[in-house]
């Protein structure tokens, strides 16, 4: 592919809820621009974006991919996105690196929770939004339902720029507002056809032509006047004035089509060249000065050093790290030399692509704004900035949602096992919404993820990608004790078998301790009943006991034992005997006070449209929660309370059931409290199972 300048390049992020047609629609722009021969088919995982074998499987999108396409000598960086939420790390991603999006409503969903969000993440961008009503020839299609939806959900600042001509099967083609003119499509979708606009739907067009002349009559001081003086302005004035208004975020153009049938994709693809900006047109990006460490604006600039963002990282077992990029200043060759400047790194290249779905076409060069990938990059993550060394910025990163359910991650075999550890952190390499941590208490590794789904084909992924076969479940709840009551006790071991034998008495008082506190040990012995040397060694015996729990085997906490009185054997008394004494009086002191099972309790904030404020309380409250308190934020609720951890390991999953997938949270563990009857028999029952099969 030829090298583009900046001016000629436009980077646009597809963005929806799942299933509204994002991929159908690249199909069907790749093929009209020449860049595929014939278009490829979701369900069969044909398409030139949804090439993984997870997609292909599961016949959504799971990871971001870019196709480049050229209409009218523009490249256009068409960033495909997934629509469903365990998947938005790459959401983001893609729309990180874009200057403008389209969002995808599915005619016969409508605005769904996955659009809302997808739209809020362009707001906090403050991207450029075309939205696209797709899927014009299915049944029952209604186009002016959901532009009562996009209203209602969305934004009341729309503009329709095209409109159906027919709905559903009977779709023929769309009516352009501004040219006013009509466009079929032939030739599988590739050849237009303009016309003039049937007659029935003249007065609907030239309704929508005065709002949208009003509209940007606004920020256009020229078309102003001509609209106040009653004079008909071009359509270059309009588009314009149009370019403006969609770059400042003060209008959405809504536009119809049918990305199966290939109708009105073109219109779109005109309307990106014609209203997004190019990069360097964009809102500036946000950086720091690695040297003076202070806050700078950084507008995208080729004759400025070279620096970029790195937006996305994938692990290939045969490639290695695949590290896509956007240029933000300068230009990339082969021969230049740059810097990881995050880690104060230099990073070698020979090579210099860019990625059409999944494959990579090599470049001499790309200028600031364009996308590119690396091979084989040592040190370089998602997030990261690579810069000349001689002008050395950071680039602002991702910010990526927290995991919300956590699975303990198994191997099934012991070859799996010894893998386990160099692939899973490969895989976190290429999903930064990924967490990886091992439970040393209870032996579990734990994947961290944003769903059910994101964990199943992380583990697919594993399988897959680097040969390790593994099983997820729901990881153990660490459990501890403590004792219930204030007891004295004593220790008392003796042991002779001829010769030298063994011989260490101590009286301890073990004591309930406020939660956490933790484990204090102390000593007041008198007289020297109990040589000083010693001491040190019944402090051992009991940090060594409470590992174990008397009553299902958890750590011991919150307890403080006082060693006080006892009695030694000059001859017989040792270190490991009196170790020995200190774990029988840790046994006879949980006899005597009694054993307590705690539970840990974690805290939630949750956020929730108001409408589902009491399903929320009552579901907490069934999961022995308890609700502190709660605030408004316009329409949505923040709600925080605890809960035990075992009734919400599983709380995403059963939030978005509740709440229609329009709910959040993040949980983070706060105290321990004092299990109930019901767990604690639970607990030790499957406690003395486990032993027993041991």
């Amino acid at each position: 592919m030829k090298t583009f300048d900046t001016p000629s390049i436009r980077n646009v992020a597809l963005c929806s809820h799942g299933g509204a047609g994002k991929t159908s629609w690249v199909e069907a722009a790749a093929f009209n621009t020449g860049l595929i021969e014939r278009m490829g088919n979701v369900t069969a995982g044909t398409t030139v974006s949804d090439f993984d074998p997870d997609e292909a499987k599961r016949q959504i999108s799971i990871n971001l991919s870019v196709v480049p396409i050229v209409h009218q000598n523009i490249k256009i960086n068409l960033l495909d996105t997934p629509g469903f939420f365990d998947f938005v790390g790459e959401t983001l991603e893609g729309i990180r690196a874009a200057e403008g999006a389209l969002v995808f409503v599915d005619v016969g969903g409508g605005v769904q929770v996955g659009t809302e969000k997808v739209w809020q993440y362009c707001e906090d961008r403050m991207l450029p939004r075309i939205i696209v009503i797709n899927k014009m020839d299915r049944e029952h299609a209604n186009f002016d339902n959901t532009l009562t939806q996009i209203e209602e959900n969305l934004t009341k600042n729309y503009l329709v720029l095209t409109f159906p001509m027919g709905e559903g099967p009977q779709i023929k083609g769309v009516v352009d507002i501004v040219k006013g003119k009509s466009y079929t499509f032939a030739d599988g979708g590739k050849k237009v056809v303009e016309g003039e606009i049937p007659a029935d739907l003249k007065s609907k067009q030239e309704a929508y032509y005065n709002k949208l002349v009003e509209v940007v009559s606004e920020s256009d001081d020229e078309l102003l006047e001509a609209y106040l003086e009653g004079k008909i302005p071009t359509p270059e004035q309009i588009n314009k004035a149009l370019h403006e208004s969609v770059k400042n975020g003060k209008v959405y153009p809504v536009m119809a089509t049918s990305s199966l049938s290939n109708i009105g994709t073109q219109n779109v693809l005109d309307a990106i060249v014609d209203f997004f900006p190019s990069p360097d047109h964009a809102q500036p990006e946000t950086a720091k000065d690695a040297k003076t460490e202070q806050e700078i604006k950084v507008k995208i600039d080729p004759s400025q050093p070279f620096s970029a963002l790195v937006f996305k990282t994938t692990a290939d077992p045969f490639v290695g790290r695949i590290t896509y990029f956007k240029v933000i200043t300068g230009s990339l060759t082969p021969d230049t030399k740059l810097e990881n400047i995050n880690k104060d790194e230099e990073e070698r290249i020979s090579v210099v692509s860019v990625p059409v779905g999944k494959k990579q076409d090599n470049v001499s060069e790309l200028k600031a704004g364009d996308i590119g990938i690396l091979t084989k990059l040592n040190k370089t993550l998602t997030g990261e900035t690579l810069a000349d060394p001689a002008k050395p910025i950071i680039i602002k990163g991702i910010d990526f949602p927290k995991p919300v359910l956590r699975m303990a991650l198994k191997a099934k075999s012991k070859a799996d096992e010894d893998k386990i550890g160099v692939a899973v952190p490969r895989l976190l390499e290429e999903d930064s919404t990924l967490e990886y941590t091992r439970n040393e208490e209870t032996r579990e590794i734990i994947l961290g993820g944003l769903g059910e789904a994101h964990l199943q084909a992380a583990a697919e992924k594993l399988s897959r990608k680097f040969g390790v076969a593994t099983t997820l479940s729901i990881p153990k709840i660490p459990y501890r004790e403590t004792i219930r009551k204030t007891v004295k006790v004593q220790g008392r071991h003796k042991k002779q078998t001829g010769g030298h034998g063994q011989f260490g008495d101590c009286w301890v008082e073990v004591k309930p301790l406020p939660r956490g506190s933790g484990f204090v040990f102390e000593e007041s012995v008198f007289g020297g009943s109990i040589p000083k040397n010693f001491i040190p060694a019944i402090e051992k015996g009991f940090r060594e006991s409470i590992q174990v729990g008397t009553l299902a085997g958890y750590p011991v906490i919150d307890i403080s034992v006082n060693v006080y009185d006892g009695s030694y054997h000059p001859v017989d008394s040792s270190e490991m005997a009196f170790k020995l004494a200190a774990n029988l009086a840790y046994k006879k002191a949980f006899e005597d006070g009694g054993a307590v099972l705690l539970e840990p309790i974690y805290i939630l904030t949750i956020s929730v449209p108001d409408q589902y404020m009491g399903d929320i309380m009552g579901d907490i409250s069934s999961r022995r929660g308890k609700i502190i308190g709660s605030e408004a934020h316009g329409k949505i609720q923040v709600i925080k309370a605890t809960a035990p951890l075992i009734e919400v390991q599983r709380y995403a999953i059963d939030l978005g059931s509740i709440t229609g997938g329009r709910g959040s949270f993040s949980m983070e563990f706060d105290h321990y409290e004092e299990a109930p009857p019901r767990v604690v028999e639970e607990v030790v029952a499957k406690a003395k199972a486990e032993q027993a099969e041991q």
